[in-house]
């Protein structure tokens, strides 16, 4: 625990943190890669090209001060950020080496500013929240190597089948090569895939959602190709595309994420997602067509037409049970699009729409996809009363905020 003054000094320096967090964080990595370059196997390079992962931490230094003494009220975040780290491989001996070189960035930032009583009371602090992460992933460990089927850290799978499900989306079946029985998941989880790519120096990983039921003797993924050598993130979806080919064997972890479908309720339940935001939304809806037929469920995919549209005729498949509906919206139908009527409805999914569509503002929404797409969908389903309890969303990296004036919170990836 820490002491009275220890906890008012921290607080003392919420502001400082909003005002300077992303310098912090930045010059953080910066030392902390200069160190340890060896981390560089574990951190997502793209994430940090792009500035994604220093304002997530950045996000998570700030939280932290703010609840420095309550710091349940935080414990969702720790426990998405803790799923990452045990997908990722992050450990216990890894700790040490983040507080050594936080507290070096606030130093190196912050100068005199940053007085020894300051950076005394930071280093307290660090190491009871480090406690509070390597005790929860700890746990994770521990279920993620003992459960049926589970393992420690990567296994190897090999590639079974690949399947192109449209023009930017490729499926791959993974079986694993010691032919051994694989986790179960639950829909909305994903796995950690480590790729050594010829010409890098580091491995590159990468988490990608569960895109078929749990149950199965394989697990499935759906990869968006990534445009162009520009988009840091194109390296490792180009390299899956183009050179990864059948019998191939990926390093992965066991399934991870908190990001699931609650089958324990019975509520009708509305999945929507936008581009390969699609991936977890299948596996929920799959999941609940097997293992929950009754319950009514309203599944709401937008995509630019056809031609990048994945996986369509498995959703179709599943529209003939009766409790099902699907809605799919194309904002650039093509000539071939509107001859086969492939969608529902030409544009965006609006509140408007949503106000004559959705079954009840009762029941609970899920919903995945480029940050534009959830930002409108969060910020419609608030305008039509539906609670906070039943909103749930998943962010592809580093987790962001649905509303422009909450400070981000962290997803460590």
């Amino acid at each position: 625990m820490l002491d009275h003054n220890t906890i008012e000094i921290i607080k003392s320096t919420v502001p400082v943190l909003e005002k300077h967090g992303e310098t912090i964080t930045t010059r953080f990595y910066q030392l902390m890669f200069g160190n340890h370059p060896e981390l560089l196997n574990i951190f997502n390079h793209a994430n940090q090209k792009q500035g994604k992962q220093q304002k997530a931490l950045a996000g998570t230094v700030y939280a932290a001060a703010q609840y420095i003494d309550n710091l349940e009220a935080i414990l969702p975040v720790v426990n998405q950020i803790a799923h990452k780290h045990r997908s990722l491989g992050i450990k216990a001996e890894h700790y040490p080496i983040v507080g050594k070189h936080l507290l070096l960035a606030i130093k190196d930032v912050l100068g005199e500013a940053a007085t020894d009583e300051i950076i005394d009371a930071w280093g307290k602090a660090y190491g009871v929240i480090a406690d509070v992460f390597i005790s929860v992933e700890a746990e994770m460990y521990e279920e993620a190597s003992t459960q049926q089927g589970g393992w420690d850290d990567f296994r190897s799978f090999i590639v079974d089948r690949k399947v192109k499900e449209s023009d930017v989306i490729t499926s791959f079946y993974l079986k694993p090569a010691d032919n051994k029985e694989i986790a179960h998941f639950l829909p909305g989880q994903y796995i950690s895939i480590k790729l050594e790519i010829e010409g890098q120096e580091y491995t590159h990983i990468r988490q990608y959602s569960l895109s078929d039921a749990p149950g199965k003797d394989y697990y499935r993924i759906s990869v968006k190709r990534e445009a162009g050598p520009v988009n840091p993130d194109g390296m490792v979806s180009n390299y899956l595309h183009d050179t990864v080919t059948e019998g191939e064997v990926l390093q992965v972890s066991a399934p991870a994420g908190d990001f699931v479908l609650d089958t324990k309720k019975n509520t009708p339940v509305v999945l929507l997602s936008g581009g390969v935001g699609l991936t977890p939304m299948l596996s929920m809806l799959k999941t609940v067509v097997e293992v929950q037929p009754q319950r009514n469920v309203t599944f709401i995919h937008a995509a630019a037409n056809g031609n990048v549209h994945a996986l369509r005729e498995e959703v179709e498949s599943l529209t003939s049970v009766e409790n099902v509906n699907s809605y799919f919206f194309y904002d650039s139908p093509t000539e071939e699009d509107r001859r086969n009527n492939n969608f529902d409805v030409e544009g965006y999914v609006t509140q408007d729409w949503l106000v004559k569509n959705i079954p009840t503002i009762e029941a609970d929404f899920y919903f995945c996809g480029p940050v534009p797409f959830m930002k409108s969908i969060n910020s419609s389903l608030k305008n039509l009363g539906v609670v906070e309890e039943r909103i749930h969303f998943e962010f592809f990296g580093p987790k962001g905020s649905l509303e422009e004036s909450v400070m981000i919170e962290p997803v460590s990836v």
